[in-house]
């Protein structure tokens, strides 16, 4: 049993569009194909052993134990099992992942597992190892899962946001506000487009750089308190051991030894009591920083308040990492008592933080005379650590209802005076029910990320909800963060479509970001050339600062390697389902592929609208499916599923009468005519005409004037710089020539429709087979172009997709002799030179068809050979 292929879903996908996060695994189960869990003896005894957690797998029973009953008792293929072992596993690595799906792939021998994962590293190395689990189960072999756990962990560690970056995150999910990770860090970006705002950690896009500088600066922190009233500790900055003994002379003991540039308690020393301990958290100190604050030991608790954009919001009081002695257990013992705790895991993946027995640790024991080995009196409080942090270990109390109102107003005069939007302020007091003057206390430090894990997640008292007013501050009330997304999908075009949209965008007065499978581009500035239709293209425009509105055309490809780049658009258009690249990626069957662009109107929001081609069964079926408006388009006005729809109440456009018009209700809207649109050719190019209908229902849709899309429509005049490879017509004095980027023989019976109303003496048209089609429709290719033309010429791909060009022709000929034994064609494999030979030899009156794969470099050299055609006639 061995991977095939393993594909990393981020968006809604061909498996899902409801868990967008998925591992698809495609499996060569070898020696195991065909064979169930109930022929492999002991295998579910085994299985539960090693996973206990698997009892909480409800599978089809709906009840707990249900899936380890199936394994048992019926038995399942062994690809479901490494389905659930990969679940499982994750699980036990701090990441909850609930959603998978195993079944057969086409081939005989093969299986599909699907499941979700939480962070892509975790997901694969899951898959690895839960094939290496489950083949060690089959074969009745030992297998120790803690390796695999403690890797997970660690990615987990290294690749998950942090808590208090994911709590910001998920309150703007839960209202709606889209979301993109900029990095493997917590740089994450709220919003799309012109609406985008930046969180790192607890700092966002408001934080003022100075004010976080401040804060940095313990000394002048403390400088700007004290002038506002603020009780602070007296304290020194001190550079070398000369300068410390001055300063606990001042002082007096206890101290506090800690770095200038610090944060998160690293590098401090705490109620130091002797000159050796001051020597010690001095040099400790300046571990982190060559300057060390040494100030004044406060006694009382260790408090902290949160204020944010103004207001105070939260308060906790924070205990280190402690033990409590029960006259029996040694420290260790106690250490492994309380890290046995559910609600405590690695680093930051639960509630509470294991304690570890670090340096920090070992120098308490050493002060009291300890080791881990004592056994501590019962009742005796041991702290562990010298700071309260969460990370070490330590917990934390909700205080927030008690804090009293001097202390409130404080913490908010506190924020201001530093200028920090989101501020943690550590208050050492008795008491933060008594105003802090009387209670003695001091305000120790200002932070500028302040971590939120203390306040969503308390040991003790009521988690506070500390990101919603975040999200408050940087998306108030009425303020968007989403842009108009309108995304095109379909076999053929969806790039002249998606090009069209964006022009009638971009005539609105939008700043317009789209994407086709020529390049990327904002504000009809190409940033990127290539085929850019997948997930990353999509995401470069919504990362765009510039952007406020997207049409993004969604290819197969890009769906089945990765999903889609969005989680909702606003408009999902599909404009056909057509045979073209069936037998790539498992997808056999129009049906299939249907599946695959049924994705994108799937994801369109409820409120938004799917526009679908009434005149294509499959894309006329996938309505049922979808949970948003529909409106359908139609080259028949009496196309009865129009009729029916709008009899409804329903939204549609239609071809009539010479006419685009949209059907709302009873009414007819004529938008413009055909003819007069550029882009139809004189209503000659009808498969333009459909296209022309979804863009428009698109404009409509979209809120814009009737008289806006018909100007746009008439502006959009087509040609190789605005629809490269679509359409493009080069007039000669003595014969035409079209470049298409046709390559499926749904796009060249479009042309083909588009020829016979073309008047010439002789057609010619430059085809090439694609290696990795079917040999059925390298044949069909041969056949359409014996129809097509007069005379073929045949030229190959640069790359063959793991053909010849000896077998590509074959099929390709072979087609055209299905049609016409006699029909004329010539190979020239490569591509300018068939063209070259093509301008060369055209005869008068003739119409040279070239299907070209360089789009650029077919335009450039016809545009070259029309300036020396063009000058030879001036000679003449």
């Amino acid at each position: 049993m061995k991977i095939a292929e393993l594909r990393i879903m981020r968006g809604p996908n061909f498996w899902s569009v409801k868990h967008p996060k998925i591992i698809v695994l495609k499996l060569d189960m070898g020696d195991y194909a065909g064979v169930s869990t109930a022929q492999i003896p002991d295998f579910a005894q085994r299985l539960e052993e090693m996973f206990p957690g698997m009892v909480e797998h409800r599978s089809t029973e709906g009840q707990e134990g249900g899936y380890l009953k199936r394994v048992r008792e019926e038995g399942v293929p062994l690809s479901n099992v490494v389905e659930h072992v990969a679940l499982e596993l994750q699980t036990l690595g701090g990441m909850e992942c609930g959603f998978g799906r195993s079944y057969p792939a086409p081939q005989p021998g093969f299986e599909y597992v699907v499941f979700s994962y939480q962070e892509e590293k975790a997901g694969e190395y899951a898959a690895e190892a839960a094939i290496r689990v489950v083949t060690a189960l089959a074969k009745g072999e030992q297998y120790d899962i803690q390796p695999d756990v403690l890797e997970l962990h660690e990615i987990r560690e290294d690749e998950h946001i942090g808590p208090s970056t994911y709590s910001i995150v998920s309150e703007a999910v839960a209202r709606g506000i889209p979301y993109i990770r900029l990095n493997k860090h917590s740089l994450i970006q709220l919003g799309y487009g012109v609406h985008q705002k930046r969180i790192q950690a607890t700092m966002t896009c408001r934080t003022a750089a100075f004010a976080t500088e401040i804060a940095g600066d313990k000394s002048a922190t403390k400088d700007m308190l004290r002038e506002a009233g603020v009780p602070v500790p007296k304290g020194e900055i001190v550079y070398s051991v000369d300068e410390l003994k001055e300063a606990v002379e001042y002082l007096g003991y206890p101290i506090v030894t800690k770095p200038l540039d610090g944060n998160h308690g690293k590098g401090a020393g705490i109620n130091l009591r002797s000159w050796a301990e001051a020597i010690a958290g001095f040099k400790m100190a300046q571990k982190y920083s060559d300057a060390v604050i040494v100030e004044q030991f406060i006694e009382g608790y260790d408090f902290r308040m949160l204020v944010i954009n103004k207001k105070f919001v939260a308060a906790a009081k924070r205990t280190p990492a402690m033990v409590v002695g029960d006259g029996v257990s040694t420290v260790q013992e106690l250490i492994n008592k309380v890290n046995s705790d559910p609600r405590r895991g690695v680093g930051h993946e639960k509630v509470l933080t294991r304690i570890t027995v670090d340096k920090d640790t070992k120098g308490i024991l050493e002060k009291k005379g300890y080791t881990l080995k004592t056994i501590l009196a019962e009742g005796e409080e041991l702290m562990l650590k010298s700071t309260a942090n969460l990370s070490t270990g330590g917990t934390a109390t909700d205080v927030t209802d008690l804090v009293d109102p001097y202390n409130i107003l404080m913490a908010e005069r506190i924020a201001g005076t530093i200028g920090l939007d989101i501020c943690g302020i550590d208050v050492v007091t008795s008491d933060i029910a008594i105003p802090l003057p009387e209670a003695r206390g001091a305000v120790i430090e200002v932070n500028a990320a302040p971590g939120f894990r203390m306040h969503i997640s308390p040991t003790d008292g009521l988690p506070r909800n500390v990101a919603e007013p975040v999200i408050d501050m940087l998306f108030p009330r009425d303020c968007p963060s989403r842009i108009p997304i309108i995304a095109v999908t379909g076999t053929n075009g969806k790039t002249t479509t998606s090009r069209l949209i964006a022009h009638l965008v971009k005539s609105k007065g939008y700043h317009v970001g789209f994407t086709t499978t020529d390049g990327i581009y904002i504000q009809d500035k190409m940033l990127q050339k290539g085929d850019t239709t997948g997930a990353k293209s999509t995401e470069f425009v919504l990362r765009d600062p510039t952007v406020n509105f997207a049409v993004l055309e969604c290819a197969r490809g890009g769906m089945l390697r990765s999903g889609l780049g969005f989680q909702n658009c606003d408009i999902g258009i599909v404009t056909n389902v057509a045979e073209d690249h069936l037998g790539l990626r498992d997808i056999y069957t129009l049906e299939d592929m249907a599946k695959v662009k049924a994705v994108v109107p799937k994801s369109v929001s409820k409120d938004g609208y799917a526009i679908l081609n009434a005149d294509d069964d499959l894309v006329y079926e996938m309505a049922k499916e979808v949970e948003a408006k529909v409106a359908f388009f139609s080259m028949d006005e009496n196309n009865p599923r129009i009729l029916k729809h709008v009899a409804k109440g329903g939204i549609a456009a239609v071809f009539e009468n010479g006419f685009i018009s949209i059907f709302k209700n009873t009414y007819k809207i004529r938008v413009d005519r055909v003819a007069d649109i550029p882009l139809t050719f004189g209503g000659r190019a009808r498969f333009n005409i459909e296209n022309v209908l979804a863009a428009t229902l698109a404009g409509y849709l979209s809120h814009f004037e009737i008289s806006e899309i018909k100007t746009a429509l008439r502006t959009f005049i087509p040609s190789p710089t605005k629809t490269p490879g679509r359409m493009n017509l080069f007039k000669f004095p003595t014969f035409e020539v079209l470049v298409d980027y046709a390559h499926n023989p749904a796009g060249m019976k479009g042309i083909a429709e588009f020829l016979e109303n073309v008047d010439a003496r002789k057609k010619v048209g430059i085809i090439a087979g694609v290696g990795d089609r079917r040999d059925e429709d390298m044949v069909e290719l041969g056949k359409l172009a014996a129809q097509m033309f007069d005379e073929v010429i045949i030229r190959l791909d640069k790359d063959l997709r793991g053909r010849t060009g000896d077998e590509i022709n074959k099929h390709v000929i072979n087609g055209i002799m299905q049609v016409d034994p006699e029909k004329p064609y010539r190979i020239i494999q490569q591509e300018m030179s068939a063209i070259a030979y093509a301008l060369e030899h055209a005869e008068r009156n003739s119409f040279i068809t070239i299907f070209s794969e360089d789009i650029s470099e077919a335009i450039k050299l016809i545009e070259n050979f029309k300036v020396i055609q063009d000058r030879r006639v001036l000679v003449d």
